[in-house]
């Protein structure tokens, strides 16, 4: 039984097949709608809390100046309306870890989520400087 002419056939059907499938496809046209000024009004607060803690102990959020008695509250002001609750450290590298962490703790009593801590190497490699 000679099968060449049944796969003749098979491959001009496939043919035609591939051919009629983008004839096949269906769209429907819709006008989007345009925006408005609440869409503009709910942007995410897209600046970042930076807190720099210093070797002499001097600590500033976001280039302010902040005792540490007033930390807590300082940075309860400004979480409690934010939808961000990110918070970056830049710490001297000579600090005692011990004063991290309390940092980081009053950060968390404010409400703050997430803590990222910007390193030495960080620094530098974006052009800031770091310590010494």
């Amino acid at each position: 039984m000679n099968v060449t002419p049944m796969i003749d056939v098979l491959l001009v059907l496939l043919i035609i097949f591939m051919a009629a499938l983008p004839l096949t496809q269906k769209g429907v046209d819709i006008n989007l709608p345009a925006e408005t000024q609440a869409a503009q009004q709910n942007r995410p607060d897209t600046s970042q809390i930076v807190l720099e803690y210093t070797s002499d102990r001097r600590i500033s959020v976001n280039k302010q100046d902040v005792t540490i008695r007033d930390l807590g509250d300082r940075l309860r002001d400004i979480f409690e309306q934010r939808k961000d609750k990110t918070m970056f450290i830049a710490a001297d590298g000579r600090l005692p870890y011990g004063s991290i962490v309390e940092v980081i703790d009053f950060a968390k009593g404010a409400g703050v989520t997430k803590v990222g801590i910007v390193t030495e190497g960080m620094r530098r490699a974006a052009g800031v400087g770091g310590g010494n």
